[in-house]
């Protein structure tokens, strides 16, 4: 879980009325996210763009290992139900 500070927490209609200001403060760098929250839950987060691709890429890359992985169990499964097909003999 991410933890956010109280000054990276900020409500939907204060993102309504001072959009610009806070695009600012996240672009120039001077916030890392803020955190938009709407009835007391957070719903969204406001990201550098450069820091949404960051992370969109390695969420990429996490999910090609991820088939990779499943790839090689389903290929050495695959494997051993052959290789005990191909030695049953019945006599």
């Amino acid at each position: 879980m991410v933890a956010y500070k109280r000054d990276e927490i900020v409500s939907a209609s204060d993102v309504a009325r001072s959009f610009s200001q806070m695009l600012g403060s996240i672009m120039d760098k001077s916030k890392e996210k803020l955190a938009i929250s709407k009835n007391n839950r957070l719903e969204a987060v406001l990201l550098d763009i450069e820091e949404y691709e960051r992370l969109q890429e390695a969420y990429d890359v996490l999910e090609q290992q991820e088939i990779m992985k499943m790839l090689s169990q389903r290929s050495s499964e695959d494997k051993e139900v052959s290789h005990s097909k191909t030695f049953s003999i019945e006599i």
